[in-house]
């Protein structure tokens, strides 16, 4: 069978691969004194709160399942319109918020509208993979540009000049990142929009994480730059709605037809359900909910980023927002006897029955340096793996 060279740009995604592996022992240990602990995957461990339960119950009941309008339902595009306001203090009308079938749907989207064949696209390294992705499958190329911890792992304006080629479209930018869990810093942010738009390029940035963000300098969405920002968002990280495949993205007001004719046409709409169930999140009791895991999130990051950086797994930047921490394994992988991330990885997996994410996946700029711990587990699970890791390597 031949298959098309777009798929076989695709590289696999390890972490589901490192996944695969994972869930493969946790049969063989299940039972045991030392049960497999996941540390690996981007998922939070919280789900949906009761309201947003009882609202998809609700609409299964009155049968409001449905094709709604590619754009979404009205009053959920309204609801998160209120959003802006209330959170970020930013004004977006609801005309230009799509729902979209999870942020992935959401970026997908926004790459074949804006995107032709060679057109490429700057994106910081290390970074998702899956953001490159979606460049190359809409036959654009994701340059990929290393960065340091003294830039927090992010872009800086000078970087973006710098790789402005012929080719260039633009930017894809997330903040807070994923695997750094890092935010750009507001004034680095505001200079890269200009360059990028002094060159009459795109700015697209990834802000799934932002609710989960920990510090106010950097709890501000980049929409509040102008209404030339393409912004995408998700339920999936913030509202705990992994599953329910639901996210959403925010366009310049020229873009919405474009969207929707595209969106019509590969997704017809966002499932039903999820939209409304998700009216829910924005409830007083939801939002108080929201907020209380927000704070269980962030006395995760205080509390296991120090413990590794002890153990000499050294975080170099303290993440700001979402649920990472890239850590360097180079000295720890040496003292188990083993050269790199992806051999470190499954010698934790092997040893401490503890699962976490080599770099691959990120890029190529130190990734083969780097693990990303997911900190979106219980706070018992995590205390249970740093006691696994003293036992290791301690």
């Amino acid at each position: 069978m031949k298959f098309s060279t777009r798929a076989e740009r695709i590289e696999p995604f390890y972490v589901m691969e490192v996944a695969k592996a994972a869930q493969a022992m946790a049969r063989e240990v299940a039972g045991t004194r030392e049960p497999m602990i996941f540390l690996n995957i981007g998922e939070p461990d919280f789900t949906a709160p009761p309201l947003v339960q009882q609202a998809a119950e609700r609409a299964i009941r009155d049968g409001l399942t449905q094709y709604t309008n590619a754009l979404g339902l009205e009053p959920l595009r309204e609801r998160i319109s209120d959003w802006y306001a209330t959170r970020f203090g930013v004004d977006v009308p609801a005309r230009r918020i799509v729902i979209t079938a999870g942020a992935s749907a959401a970026l997908q989207l926004a790459c074949l509208a804006l995107i032709d064949a060679g057109d490429e696209v700057l994106m910081p390294d290390p970074s998702y993979p899956c953001n490159r992705h979606f460049v190359s499958a809409a036959e654009g190329k994701a340059v990929l540009i290393p960065t340091t911890a003294e830039e927090r792992f992010q872009l800086s304006a000078a970087k973006v000049e710098a790789a402005w080629g012929e080719k260039t479209r633009g930017v894809l930018l997330a903040s807070p990142s994923n695997p750094t869990g890092t935010s750009i810093a507001p004034d680095e942010l505001r200079a890269i929009h200009q360059v990028v738009r002094a060159k009459g390029g795109l700015t697209i940035i990834d802000e799934i994480y932002l609710g989960l963000s920990y510090e106010e300098q950097y709890s501000h969405s980049a929409l509040a730059l102008g209404d030339d920002i393409i912004s995408i968002n998700s339920f999936s990280k913030y509202f705990n709605m992994t599953g329910w495949r639901l996210g959403w993205m925010v366009v310049p007001d020229a873009m919405v037809p474009v969207v929707e004719r595209l969106a019509q046409n590969l997704f017809i709409c966002a499932s039903t359900i999820s939209q409304h169930a998700a009216l829910a999140c924005f409830e007083a009791e939801s939002i108080a909910e929201y907020e209380r895991r927000r704070a269980e999130f962030k006395a995760r990051r205080d509390y296991f980023i120090p413990e590794l950086n002890k153990l000499g797994l050294s975080v170099p930047v303290m993440p700001d927002g979402a649920f990472y921490a890239w850590a360097d394994c180079t000295q720890v992988a040496h003292r188990l006897g083993v050269d790199g991330s992806w051999d470190f990885a499954f010698e934790l997996m092997r040893r401490a029955h503890l699962a976490i994410t080599p770099g691959r996946d990120f890029g190529t700029a130190d990734t083969a340096r780097h693990v990303r711990f997911s900190t979106a587990n219980s706070m018992a699970q995590l205390h249970e793996a740093v006691s696994r890791l003293q036992r290791l390597i301690g």
